[in-house]
């Protein structure tokens, strides 16, 4: 039974408290909030569990095994640290950290006491997400060509990053998973209408090897809540929407094939022809499954093993890499920068 401590009872770590405390494989003996209200909802679904408003009671147990850290990005690098320096295995929620050198410096810790250092990029855990990976991979679209992803609601509004660090994370690490690449180049653009300093909502374009683009629109100002995604390949095309349970992905068997003339001599219009084939339309049968079951499983696997996780600190660290190039960029006006370094 890996006993896993909860840091963080707010908004996603009640669902990570469910899971963990399951006592089929793992159990939660900590739950750790600053808040009393969050402190007392725990004791009252969950007698059996301690509860404390310092992590300090949770990381210094030596009956711990693990930490799951669902904090504000701000906390991530401290509590990280402090749990992988007092020997327990860390599943830190996204991003990783708020900066670079903090990410490095918990990726360096992790290797250095043979601790398994994980992030919660859930949607590389989606059914669907992994369905289509396959697809990419077996290279059923052909060459790929350009993908576009869209990540919206009205709120959650954070104040402690923008909506790329809150929302296209998701987006960097599934397209990350998809091409089994990393940006070389970023171009970014977006505002802060709401909080000074953390834009509301960024439009990026990520530049990955062989000219494969990949643009992203987050936004926590939004009418919609839009989890979508669209693949465009030579051969066929696939979208993904998280939103639908019983059909996430399609797959459209549609391509423009060439029929330009040879001729050096341009003559008629039937010379720039181009034909657009409309094939059939594949929806596959992917069940909705649970994203964040797979996620904790699979640390868990991890855990017991001395696996190295498919999100691991390394994956983690190429995604605050892309969106520190994404804050660069909009501080430049939407220049192109480079992406420093992004493979894990």
């Amino acid at each position: 039974m890996v006993r896993v401590a909860v840091i963080g009872a707010g908004h996603w770590g009640p669902n990570l408290i469910a899971n963990f405390h399951d006592r089929r494989r793992s159990e939660v003996p900590w739950v750790i909030d600053v808040d009393e209200h969050r402190r007392d909802a725990v004791t009252r679904r969950f007698p059996e569990i301690a509860v404390s408003y310092d992590p300090r009671n949770a990381i210094e147990d030596a009956t711990v095994d693990a930490v799951a850290i669902a904090t504000p990005t701000a906390t991530h690098y401290e509590l990280a640290r402090a749990a992988l320096e007092n020997g327990k295995h860390v599943l830190v929620e996204k991003p990783m950290a708020a900066t670079i050198r903090d990410a490095e410096a918990l990726c360096e810790l992790a290797e250095q006491t043979g601790r398994i250092l994980m992030v919660g990029h859930i949607f590389v855990y989606n059914s669907a997400s992994q369905y289509a990976k396959r697809y990419l991979a077996d290279g059923e679209l052909g060459r790929v060509y350009y993908v576009s992803m869209t990540r919206t609601n009205l709120g959650p509004i954070r104040i402690d990053v923008n909506a790329a660090w809150d929302l296209a994370s998701h987006d960097i690490a599934l397209a990350s998973y998809w091409l089994d690449a990393w940006p070389e180049s970023v171009s970014a653009v977006g505002h802060d209408w709401i909080n000074p300093g953390q834009e509301d909502a960024v439009f990026a374009t990520l530049r990955y090897p062989g000219q494969v683009l990949v643009h992203l629109h987050a936004s926590w100002l939004h009418p919609h809540k839009t989890r979508e995604i669209a693949v465009v390949g030579e051969k066929r095309m696939l979208t993904f929407d998280d939103m639908s349970l019983t059909e996430p992905l399609r797959i459209y068997d549609k391509q423009v094939a060439s029929e330009r003339s040879p001729s050096t001599f341009v003559d008629s219009l039937a010379t720039f022809r181009m034909s657009v084939r409309e094939g059939d339309i594949q929806i596959p049968r992917v069940t909705a499954g649970q994203p964040l079951r797979n996620e904790c499983d699979h640390f868990l696997d991890c855990v017991e093993r001395g696996e190295t996780p498919l999100t691991d600190g390394r994956e983690g660290l190429a995604v605050v890499r892309v969106l520190e190039a994404i804050d660069r960029s909009m501080r430049a006006g939407g220049t192109e920068v480079s992406v420093e370094g992004a493979t894990p």
